[in-house]
């Protein structure tokens, strides 16, 4: 729910026409929905149709392989043009990878270039099953502290960087992203340790490496979802700011000859 795009209950009401409930089911205030009592929503979506401000929407829906490739199919001239292909992204793409296996398949069998982007906290087997598909692997590397980075997550980082090692052991093309949160990972301390890791446990057989600076893009989604977001109180820096830090990062990553950039611009290699 998106209450800033809301025209309003007494202006349009759309929603509440559509709904096959009572009308409490919708949480107004000023006129305005502001959420739904999601305890007696039945999913029917028949408020999501009618709403014309797309102030309602539904995040994700069920689909089959056939479903997802008619889509992907209806850009391929794009992707002949531009160079492009397809990328499974997330969530997290090995939470459902039995799915997205059969999708990398049918992505190879109408000979599209592949990309997965993953966290890679999962079984090594996983990756292993579909990388034989993939023509890219994109990952994060959040924190080199594993303390801090189960403080920040919610788990250490130990299966990531050994899925990490791996991938790069396999020789599979890898991009490694940093999103840079001021006061959280960007200290030089855990630059410095990142990059010793890429150049010395990677030897540095990555594509590139992008420092990135932090965006709040999850935000409407928990909005949306009656969710706290866990970033809420967080300030973002000005841009000047954190473009100075982020290039002054990718310059202490240059040193340990790592192929640091600032940002996801620029060619990868």
């Amino acid at each position: 729910m998106t209450a800033i795009r809301c025209i309003g209950v007494d202006k349009c009401g759309y929603c509440i026409d559509a709904c096959s409930l009572d009308r409490d089911i919708f949480l107004v205030e000023d006129h305005k929905v502001t959420g739904i009592n999601r305890e007696a929503c039945t999913n029917c979506l028949k408020c999501v149709d009618a709403c014309p401000s797309n102030a309602l929407k539904v995040w994700g829906q069920i689909m089959k392989v056939k479903d997802v490739m008619q889509v992907v199919l209806a850009d391929s001239e794009f992707y002949q043009k531009s160079g492009g292909g397809v990328t499974l992204s997330g969530g997290e793409v090995t939470v459902q990878w039995e799915f997205a296996l059969e999708l990398l398949k049918a992505c190879k069998k109408a000979l599209l270039h592949t990309c997965v982007e993953t966290a890679m906290y999962c079984r090594p087997e996983i990756l292993e099953a579909l990388y034989p598909y993939v023509d890219l692997v994109l990952t994060d590397i959040k924190h080199m502290n594993t303390d801090k980075h189960r403080e920040y997550n919610g788990t250490d980082n130990q299966l990531i960087l050994q899925n990490i090692i791996k991938t790069a052991e396999m020789e599979m093309p890898l991009v490694i992203r940093v999103p840079v949160v001021p006061g959280h990972n960007d200290d030089e301390e855990n630059i410095r340790a990142t990059a010793l890791f890429i150049a010395n446990q990677l030897n540095n057989r990555v594509k590139q490496v992008q420092l990135l600076p932090y965006r709040p893009l999850g935000e409407e989604k928990y909005k949306s979802l009656d969710l706290v977001y866990p970033m809420g109180n967080f300030t973002v820096p000005e841009r000047r700011t954190w473009e100075q830090n982020i290039k002054h990062l990718t310059e202490i990553m240059k040193e340990y000859g790592v192929p640091a950039i600032a940002g996801a611009s620029g060619k990868i290699g």
